[in-house]
């Protein structure tokens, strides 16, 4: 288990943003696995390029195309990358188990997951690689509180299988992040009750911009406009330590820092990662946009000293 995502619960008072959000970032709207066609430059998302031509499309995007090399994602800053394939048109679901049923809180469970064809679950479905893993696991507390960042690993049963240690009991939400291979990003989601002493919810009511995390470590949110809803913001986060830049940023699975971003209600997923940048910080710089008002919660993991680092802030978004 990856203990240095677990959060310690804030103070009362910082608010959790409903995830709407559609952080320009790596990921799309999760709550609808289907995104509207942003063409960068060149046809629409799944058509070729012209005569002699090739496409290019986001990793994360898919339904952003260029037709020019060299582009970047306007919605999460990713390189789009070389391919004149049409994405398959299929729909997916992953399905889930998790042993012992239900799982209990201070003893080992097996969580299994296993991505299925909805029109043909017997029908095998490999899995790209993206940013360095076929799937990335998210667990979170319901009152999101608390963050985890795993990765199930293939086995020989030809599902994918993560151990995990529930620290209490009371309902979690588990979201996992894949992409078929020759198809678009996907996103699964399945709520989670935990036998035991429940854990006493934490109620988010204010904005919460600032962190304070062990070590000295310190970091700042800011966005270029104001927080409003249908418009691209850049997102920043700056890192110090004990009062000084973290200039010497290591990559945590091929980036700089992953930030994900969830709704109040734990029912929008957002999972986004920065733009491209030659230094090393102390600035993270992504992108995104907002679709709905309300309040949501973003978490920023980052790679400093062979540690990862878990951040949470609090904001919260107008019409």
């Amino acid at each position: 288990m990856n203990r240095s995502a677990l959060l310690r619960p804030l103070a009362v008072g910082l608010i959790s943003l409903p995830l709407s959000l559609l952080l320009a970032g790596c990921s799309a709207d999760e709550a609808a696995s289907s995104s509207p066609t942003n063409t960068v430059t060149g046809p629409a998302a799944g058509t070729a390029g012209p005569a002699g031509g090739h496409l290019y499309s986001c990793p994360m995007h898919p339904e952003v195309t260029s037709t020019q090399a060299g582009q970047t994602c306007p919605k999460c800053g990713m390189k789009l990358e070389h391919t004149d394939k049409v994405a398959n048109g299929k729909t997916y679901q992953m399905t889930f188990k998790v042993a012992p049923a239900p799982p209990v809180a201070g003893r080992a469970a097996l969580l299994r997951f296993a991505p299925q064809e909805a029109a043909n679950p017997a029908a095998p479905v490999p899995l790209a690689v993206v940013h360095e893993k076929k799937i990335h696991l998210i667990i979170v507390r319901k009152d999101l509180s608390q963050f985890y960042h795993e990765h199930p690993e293939h086995t020989a049963q030809g599902d994918y299988q993560a151990p995990f240690t529930f620290p209490q009991g009371g309902d979690y939400v588990l979201f996992q992040d894949y992409t078929p291979a020759g198809s678009g990003h996907q996103l699964g989601r399945q709520p989670l009750t935990v036998r035991g002493a429940p854990y006493k919810p934490v109620k988010f009511s204010a904005p919460q911009m600032q962190w304070r995390g062990a070590g000295g470590y310190q970091a700042a949110l800011a966005f270029d406009k104001p927080l409003k809803t249908g418009q691209l913001l850049g997102l920043e986060i700056t890192l110090r330590k004990k009062g000084q830049p973290v200039t010497d940023l290591d990559h945590y699975l091929g980036a700089l820092g992953h930030v994900v971003v969830i709704s109040e209600d734990t029912e929008r997923y957002l999972h986004v990662h920065p733009n491209e940048q030659a230094d090393q910080g102390p600035t993270i710089r992504f992108n995104t946009s907002f679709e709905q008002a309300g309040r949501y919660r973003v978490f920023l993991q980052f790679n400093h000293g062979g540690q990862i680092h878990t951040a949470d802030f609090t904001i919260s978004v107008d019409a």
